[in-house]
This record gives structure tokens, sequence and C-alpha cells, in this order.
């Protein structure tokens, strides 16, 4: 049973950073994909950011790019989130989400996750 837990959610003023992490446990991750997503009130839930556990190949949403960065700790089994740069906007229950590999190409949608943590809330205020 694979378990994903998110932590590291907060409120912070616009400008300012957090990092999210996420405890995995339950089983190897070698080959898989992890991701982070977030979902805003009222909206669906929109892709941020993904690595390979060998951390070779790295997929960052547009609206993050330059601001937000991915990475894993393979001893430690634990997926982070660097937030820089927050903007209001980025307000939302943020999850991590690991994809059993299917192919070649970066899942980019939920769809195409298999596992998912309970989520962090990040609020951004002006």
């Amino acid at each position: 049973q694979v378990q994903l837990v998110e932590s590291g959610g907060g409120l912070v003023q616009a400008g300012g950073s957090l990092r999210l992490s996420c405890a995995a446990s339950g089983r190897t991750f070698s080959n898989y994909v992890m991701g982070w997503f977030r979902q805003a009130p009222g909206m669906e839930r929109e892709f941020v950011a993904a690595i390979t556990w060998s951390g070779r190949s790295l997929y960052y949403a547009d609206s993050v790019k330059g601001r937000f960065t991915i990475s894993r700790d393979i001893a430690k089994k634990t997926l982070y989130l660097q937030m820089n740069g927050l903007k209001p906007e980025d307000t939302a229950v943020y999850y991590c989400a690991a994809a059993v590999p299917r192919g070649t190409a970066m899942p980019g949608r939920p769809g195409e996750y298999d596992y998912w943590g309970l989520g962090t809330q990040v609020t951004v205020s002006s």
C-alpha cells in the first residue's frame, strides 16, 4: 500500500517562500514519476511539476517555471516543492502524487497518477 503524506503548507505573504514535503512509504519508487498538483476552490486540479524518481527528468507548468523547484531525496523517500516568489494566484490545496511508469512521456494529467496524498493548504496573501 502506497502512502503519500504532504506537509509544509501555510499562510505566506506575496513574494514569500514555502517548501512542501511529501513523505512516501509502502514500496520502492525507483521507476515512478512523482508529481505535485494543486486545486483552488471551484477549479479543476492542475499540474504543477513532476520528476522521475531517478531525478533525470523534470517537468514544470508554465505558470511556475522559474519560481518553483521540484526535487527528491531518495534516502528519505521524500519529495519536495520549493516555492519562491509566491503570488496570490498560487493559493490552493497542493497534492503529492505518484505515477506508475507507462511510457516515455512525463505524465501531466491527474488521471495519469495512481496514488495521491490528502493535500496541504497554501495561502498567499496580497
